[in-house]
């Protein structure tokens, strides 16, 4: 396929590539999209996923947020897919400057990478809402309606919920590292969640590709723009 070729010349003649990746990146690993809004989950759920992933809705009614939280949200046997490892290759070969996810599932780190920007936090991290003490996911105690510290407050995971900002030290991280580019991927994301979406502005390279499954708000800004699989097209990369 001839974009693919060109994508690989843009990264062959690269000593910055930074990747902005959004939810089609795991989707390719088994984890979907919260706002593909199904029929099952309308039958499940008696709130739109933006209203329960608020910051008011989590401490107004954490039962419920928690039974979307292991219904939706945690995939404990989902596993980094092609484009993953290949980003980690990228890399490990003093390509791949940096990944910036609005992700929050550590696949990532999983496949081996080790500077990633998590714009929206991660599910690998939780706190306590009155001591703060910190908590991996593997150490969350059992519960029925939410996870409680020992000192007896709720546990919330370290994710950026609805109405809450994002972290001032991963964005600056982000937005250093797409500065300092001259190469942008961006893949598996509409670009139409903010202010995610416009960390991209700071991008003053070379070329800016997009590989998404369909049309983003992006495609004009871009200097290539394929169709198709994160996994499939990333995968097909060889790293020089």
């Amino acid at each position: 396929m001839e974009k693919i070729k060109t994508l690989q010349k843009y990264i062959d003649e690269s000593n910055s590539v930074v990747f902005f990746g959004g939810a089609g990146v795991s989707t390719e690993s088994g984890i979907p999209d919260f706002r593909s809004v199904d029929g099952l989950y309308n039958m499940r759920y008696d709130y739109p996923p933006e209203t329960i992933l608020s910051h008011s809705f989590l401490y107004s009614n954490p039962k419920e947020f928690y039974r979307f939280y292991k219904d939706k949200l945690i995939y404990p046997d989902a596993r980094p897919n092609a484009a993953h490892y290949k980003l980690a290759e990228l890399e490990r070969a003093g390509k791949l400057r940096a990944v910036v996810t609005q992700n929050i599932d550590g696949l990532h780190q999983a496949a081996g990478s080790k500077t990633v920007f998590e714009l929206h936090g991660t599910l690998e991290k939780n706190y306590c809402v009155g001591c703060y003490k910190r908590y991996s996911q593997s150490e969350l105690p059992l519960y029925e309606e939410y996870p409680r510290c020992t000192c007896g407050k709720m546990i919330r995971p370290d994710v950026v919920m609805y109405g809450e900002a994002l972290d001032d030290d991963v964005v600056d991280g982000a937005i250093n590292a797409i500065a300092g580019a001259d190469l942008l991927i961006i893949a598996g994301t509409s670009m139409s969640v903010y202010p995610a979406a416009g960390l991209v502005q700071y991008f003053r390279g070379k070329h800016m590709v997009i590989v998404n499954r369909s049309k983003t708000a992006a495609d004009e800004m871009c200097d290539l723009v394929i169709c198709g699989s994160v996994g499939e097209v990333l995968g097909a990369i060889e790293v020089n």
